[in-house]
């Protein structure tokens, strides 16, 4: 189980993502691994749906990237989220902590730096641990349609 230093300090209450040094930004992800799931674009409808295969760098089981330090060389269209294209990534769930934060919602007592751990996160089925499979055993991403990354809770 990863820890995370539970903080006094709640820099997102008094700090835009523009404020954010680099530190602070990469500790508001809360590891939900949401991003790293393959979505599906309706060639008719141009609709989007997420679907429960993740890419080939995300352990399933812990719900965890297996090379977050390296992923940009093993996955070159990883999406990297910053302050540049966060208004733009309109398929980012609404739970994640950038959108919320980006929305003015503030945190989710379930988040990580507020909780201690992921395992609030974890136990309110917020990330994709023991629900998404790999890509390299999927087969066809229709076939694994889901609603469940959608759910803000």
């Amino acid at each position: 189980m990863s820890k995370v230093k539970k903080t006094t300090e709640k820099f997102w209450e008094h700090k835009t993502l523009a404020q954010m040094n680099p530190q602070e930004w990469e500790a508001l992800c809360d590891g939900c691994g949401k991003c790293c799931l393959h979505k599906v674009i309706d060639d008719e409808t141009e609709e989007l749906y997420y679907t429960e295969v993740g890419c080939k760098l995300l352990d399933c089981r812990n719900g965890n990237c297996s090379n977050y330090p390296q992923r940009f060389e093993f996955v070159p269209d990883c999406t990297k989220i910053t302050l540049d294209n966060i208004d733009s990534l309109t398929w980012l769930p609404k739970s994640c902590a950038y959108v919320r934060i980006n929305e003015g919602r503030g945190l989710a007592s379930w988040h990580p730096l507020i909780a201690g751990d992921k395992r609030k996160m974890h136990k309110k089925h917020i990330s994709v641990q023991d629900k998404a499979i790999d890509e390299r055993q999927a087969g066809e991403l229709q076939d694994h349609i889901v609603m469940w990354p959608l759910l803000d809770r």
